[in-house]
């Protein structure tokens, strides 16, 4: 692997790891946004207001935060991956300008109504715009993984090879959009990493809610903040192991070098244990110090113990992916996973008992838990995006024919350390603008809100 390859591909990891924080937060915080403003509108309850305009206040901080580092990794393809661009450039442009057309605009649009608009529009109408922006935010993600998606399991196109200049330039064209959109891999990851993204908002409010109970502040609405975030962390965390159990069988399907990697398994064609935990020698190819259930890959797969899976040594050397990150990232995801079903359950517990609120381990656990789904959401990443190596387009267009030939190691050097001092500064400004809207507490608004309150209680006589 050159330099230029290498730097091209930390710098597109550390730029899109950094960017895909903010998604999943800003996603599930909106379903929990439609819940509290609904309870609001039925109830009339106005911790159900406070709640909503504390929540709406983190969304749009996450929301900026999400755009200032999306934004950089659609230049890094002309930059750093032109003939990646070029060789997908007809599917990809497609799909994102569904993307921005009717999903980014969609959701933006209304963005500034669900900010600003309390005091301008009517409840039913605001709540509309919370609708329309959550909504946004999921279409939006809808066509994100139609792309990536079509990266693992490409389907609906067809290669076309025409001269440009004095050089022959091979590309993927569209046959079939819809096969494009609904290409193998789609729903199973769309659906894994939608119910991922629902989770991860239910943590942060989880976490926040906790704080302000352990803290004694604002004890009403933290009580049925937590509820919220409880209900849909206890949905979330089992559909989470049902659409993960479906992606995983779709993997062994249309990826098995992927599955092979994931599981430390070498043999061609043989039946396969499930190993908890283990690390993977491969040179003697086998893994150690673990522990594995014989035959129980082959039976989640197939449902039956002696049907083989294929393994590494099915395919040549230059064609399996690196195997420990791959087997390491597998298991810290569904470790995790696992996790938040077993505190769901305690927690679930906890509040048939009238605990839920009482319980300070139980809180203090919430508190830090917040980290556990960025984790989990970085760790699939990483298993789905390294376990697809050497190809850039699984089976078509490997990673090393897809940077940009013509740039320097010097100029990949630069943009490396630019990239990465920037987005650390935006993490910072991130951390200060949550601490900082966390102090101020639930409830506090602004001059204007003050006034418009005190102006509608005087009509009002």
């Amino acid at each position: 692997m050159g330099e230029v390859e290498l730097l091209s591909r930390i710098q597109f990891a550390i730029t899109a790891g950094f960017h895909f924080l903010y998604p999943p937060m800003s996603i599930g915080l909106g379903i929990a946004l439609v819940i509290m403003e609904g309870m609001y509108l039925k109830t009339k309850d106005k911790k159900w207001e406070d709640l909503t305009r504390f929540w709406v206040k983190i969304f749009g901080i996450i929301f900026a935060m999400g755009v200032a580092s999306g934004i950089v990794m659609e230049f890094q393809f002309g930059t750093n991956w032109a003939p990646y661009s070029r060789f997908v450039g007809d599917v990809f442009g497609s799909v994102l300008a569904a993307e921005g057309i009717f999903a980014f605009f969609l959701e933006s649009g209304f963005l500034a109504l669900l900010l600003f608009g309390w005091n301008r529009v009517k409840p039913p109408i605001h709540f509309l715009s919370t609708i329309i922006v959550t909504f946004g935010a999921h279409f939006s993600a809808v066509w994100i993984l139609v792309a990536n998606s079509w990266m693992q399991t490409p389907a609906g196109f067809q290669l076309v090879t025409k001269q440009v200049g004095e050089t022959l330039v091979t590309r993927a064209e569209i046959t079939d959009f819809w096969q494009v959109v609904f290409n193998p891999s789609t729903i199973d990851r769309l659906t894994h990493t939608i119910f991922a993204s629902w989770l991860t908002g239910a943590a942060l409010i989880l976490s926040i809610s906790a704080y302000y109970i352990l803290k004694n502040r604002h004890l009403e609405e933290a009580k049925s903040a937590i509820k919220v975030g409880l209900i849909i962390l206890i949905i979330t965390s089992i559909l989470q192991l049902i659409t993960g159990h479906q992606s995983a069988v779709g993997v062994a399907k249309h990826q098995p070098s992927k599955l092979a990697a994931m599981e430390g398994h070498f043999e061609a064609s043989a039946p396969a244990p499930l190993h908890i935990f283990g690390w993977v020698d491969t040179e003697e190819q086998k893994v150690k110090y673990g522990i594995a259930i014989p035959g129980m890959l082959s039976w989640l797969v197939h449902f039956d113990s002696s049907k083989p899976i294929t393994g590494l040594n099915h395919f040549k050397p230059e064609d399996r992916p690196p195997v420990n990150i791959v087997f390491q990232s597998f298991r810290i995801m569904v470790g995790i996973g696992l996790f938040f079903i077993l505190l769901s359950i305690v927690g679930t517990v906890l509040w048939a008992s009238n605990k839920l609120t009482s319980a300070k381990w139980f809180l203090w656990i919430l508190v830090f838990s917040v980290i556990l789904p960025h984790l989990a959401n970085q760790t699939g990443w990483i298993v789905a995006e390294v376990g697809r190596q050497p190809w850039i387009v699984y089976g078509i267009m490997r990673t090393s024919e897809a940077f940009s030939q013509n740039l320097s190691p010097g100029e990949a050097w630069f943009s490396l350390i630019l990239f990465t001092a920037i987005y650390i500064l935006i993490f910072i400004l991130f951390l200060f603008l949550l601490d900082r809207t966390i102090r101020r507490g639930i409830g506090i608004y602004t001059k204007e809100d003050i006034y418009s309150k005190q102006k509608s209680l005087l009509e009002k006589g």
